[in-house]
């Protein structure tokens, strides 16, 4: 059986615990592997070699560290196939999704590689007699990162690209359930040139959260998880002196209204509900139907659900994959039980797919429901997994209550032809990503990803300009240089003549 270790200043580490978890392919159901489960002191060890490496990195200077990422670069491009076999083999999605995941990675990377630019400070000469003043941007110190299974690739690399280019080290927590990739891109990260210590994978379970939110030298955390284990990280984190920035759970609303390209928004809902097997967080699990177009909606959505092609994530002809876990498989059916016995209509019912050869893979097929109200429980919960949930709303307004009633506020989609109908739904959705005519509003890496509400804990969005601010401490410095004269001592509050 093959033990994916930790990967601790610059090599594999196996650490003192002797717990391990176990790593399985979802589209056959079979082990594939054994991970290690991080101790407390295995964590501690990561995070004295990223604190003793901080001291010579924070001082490389910027294009130095641009340049590690530009290399970086160029060996995610050149190992693209074998990392999205990677994701494929522990994860599940198909793989040219995975391949698009890892591109939305890479583009941090991309964004990372002009971090001289963006470190660059502020100066302003003479704003007092012969007095300058100016700011700058300087790293924080060890960070750390707790990452989801549903994109191994993808979110880790909204994390560490940007703590590393900005002079900080890391220690990444990856999910348990698909540790591989991480431990991968470690691996071409230090082939770009950069120096032990800098990166730090511990591979773990609670154990290992609690070590990193409780060691001193641990300075900022960033996770991306559900909005139950944001909270408690935000929280904790908070009391451990940490600035933290928690990504939590949604429930992303696509509001179709009666004027829209009515296929195009079939399109845009079947990817963005369906792909990655709805284990995205930017998922749309709820399509509000506006005025009469409900009917019409769930006719066209009901027929290429139908048709939808699942299967293993490396067969070409697959549009959607196994869910990750036999766990995870068994929740997502639990959801769908819930919402027929709230009386919910199942249009589509994919509880009781399979595929010859691939019986004991994590499989279901599409499921889609009509007449969800608000008070439902698969309205109100995220669900993360291909489900999606049609309601009526009578008009603009309700529709728009529903999108600003809900506890989540990741993402938010509306598919109109009437520009003062998309003007009015952005500006006044509290969400913090909205697209019009846009099924997944995932924001580019050089602006900043992140949601409202229940969504979010903590100030500041991940990657992007809001990206290098959490990553960094701002320092202002005043400066006089003496002209031979002495002043007397002044006892009132400074003011600049």
């Amino acid at each position: 059986m093959n033990t994916i270790h930790h990967f601790v200043n610059g090599k594999k580490f196996s650490g003192d615990s002797k717990r391990v978890g176990k790593v399985f392919n979802p589209a056959t159901g079979e082990q594939s592997a054994e991970v290690k489960l991080a101790s407390t002191q295995d964590v501690n060890n990561a995070v004295d070699n990223a604190k003793k490496a901080f001291e010579t990195w924070s001082n490389k200077p910027p294009l130095q560290r641009a340049r590690v990422m530009f290399k970086f670069k160029e060996l995610i491009e050149k190992n693209s196939d074998e990392l999205t076999k990677i994701i494929v083999s522990e994860h599940g999605k198909v793989y040219e999704d995975a391949k698009g995941s890892l591109t939305r990675g890479l583009e941090v990377v991309e964004y990372a590689c002009g971090i001289p630019q963006m470190l660059k400070g502020e100066f302003t000469e003479n704003v007092g007699s012969n007095v300058d003043s100016w700011s700058i941007r300087q790293p924080l110190g060890v960070c750390a990162g707790i990452t989801p299974f549903n994109f191994p690739a993808m979110v880790p690399m909204w994390m560490f690209p940007m703590a590393i280019a900005c002079g900080n080290t890391f220690v990444l927590k990856p999910s348990e359930k698909d540790p591989s990739c991480s431990i991968k891109l470690a691996e071409l990260l230090k082939e770009a040139g950069l120096p032990d210590g800098v990166l730090n994978i511990v591979n773990g379970d609670k154990e290992a959260v609690d070590a990193l939110i409780k060691n001193k030298d641990v300075v900022a955390m960033s996770f991306v998880g559900s909005t139950p284990i944001a909270k408690y990280i935000y929280e904790n984190c908070a009391k451990n002196e940490k600035r933290v920035q928690a990504l939590g759970g949604a429930k992303n609303h696509c509001v179709v209204m009666p004027d829209c390209d009515l296929e195009q928004a079939v399109n845009g809902l079947m990817g963005a509900a369906y792909g990655s097997a709805g284990e995205r967080c930017m998922a749309q699990s709820v399509a509000v139907a506006v005025g009469s177009i409900g009917d019409q909606l769930v006719s066209l959505l009901s027929k290429k659900v139908e048709a939808l092609k699942v299967g293993p994530g490396m067969d070409k002809q697959s549009e959607m994959g196994p869910l990750v876990t036999k766990e995870h498989l068994a929740k997502v059916k639990d959801y769908v039980d819930i919402g027929v016995k709230e009386g919910a209509k199942l249009v589509v019912d994919g509880r009781n797919f399979k595929i010859q050869g691939y019986e004991k893979g994590y499989y279901i097929g599409g499921c889609l429901f009509d007449h969800v109200s608000k008070n439902m429980r698969i309205y109100k919960e995220e669900i993360f997994g291909p489900v999606l949930s049609v309601v009526r709303a009578k008009n603009f307004d309700e529709a728009l209550s529903l999108v600003n009633d809900h506890e989540f506020g990741n993402g938010v989609s509306i598919f109109t032809r009437d520009g003062d109908s998309g003007r009015t739904f952005s500006s006044k959705a509290k969400i913090g990503m909205v697209g019009i005519n846009i099924p997944i509003p995932v924001p580019m890496a050089f602006h900043s990803f992140g949601g409202w509400k229940r969504s979010l804990f903590g100030d500041q969005h991940m990657h992007g300009p809001e990206g290098v601010r959490f990553y960094t401490k701002l320092k202002t410095i005043t400066s006089r240089w003496p002209s031979g004269s002495r002043t007397d001592p002044e006892f009132v509050m400074p003011t600049m003549k």
